[in-house]
């Protein structure tokens, strides 16, 4: 009987190392994606406005060079919908100008400014952090 019970308590403790050792490796989201090649930056004309869904963000092309607008609301994080003057939000009804700025609340902060590069081989590439 005593080496059952060793044997069941040997056994016991090996499970609930091997179970913490689980729990600590378990990763639960997987790391969310911050770098995005848009393609050539020769595609994208000057003057053009480039919806980019899987970021979400608006990619702007001036004389001068890109621009990108996050189009995540800095109210509650709805994803704003571009429109002929900007920026709109279908959750609460902020409004944001063509450059981002807050136009109308209740958001208080203007769309987040997103970092943009062109390779050496001149791919574009769009960050979202």
């Amino acid at each position: 009987m005593k080496v059952l019970t060793s044997y069941l308590l040997g056994l016991t403790g090996a499970l609930g190392i091997a179970g913490v050792a689980r729990f600590l490796s378990f990763e639960s989201v997987p790391a969310r994606q911050t770098e995005f090649d848009l393609g050539p930056a020769e595609d994208f004309a000057s003057g053009s406005r480039t919806r980019v869904d899987h970021v979400p963000a608006m990619l702007i092309r001036t004389d001068a060079g890109f621009v990108a607008l996050s189009l995540v609301c800095t109210h509650l994080g709805c994803t704003v919908e571009d429109t002929p003057e900007g920026f709109s939000c279908p959750c609460h009804g902020s409004r944001y100008g063509a450059a981002g700025a807050v136009e109308r609340g209740p958001a208080r902060e203007p769309l987040r400014s997103l970092r943009t590069e062109i390779t050496s081989d001149g791919r574009l590439i769009l960050y979202s952090e």
